[in-house]
């Protein structure tokens, strides 16, 4: 069992060979798509983002900024 959470953690922070994201990069950029095509192409709420994003992993509010940062995704200012 022990293994088995070692492998799982590894897989969080390696980047993926085929485009370098990581499990958790990928499902933000996943859940974000969802959410964004749900809204009709508008702007996603971060705390909308979060909220669905907490639904895959646990991450902090702090852990979402730098992954979206690291991603590219800026909000409008507001």
């Amino acid at each position: 069992m022990a293994g088995s959470d070692y492998s799982r953690t590894l897989l969080e922070v390696i980047p993926d060979a085929r485009d370098g994201l990581t499990r958790t990069e990928r499902i933000i950029l996943y859940v974000l798509d969802e959410t964004q095509k749900e809204l009709k192409g508008r702007n996603v709420p971060t705390a909308m983002l979060y909220g669905r994003v907490l639904e895959y992993v646990a991450m902090s509010e702090a852990d979402l900024h730098l992954y979206l940062d690291r991603l590219g995704v800026k909000g409008d200012g507001m």
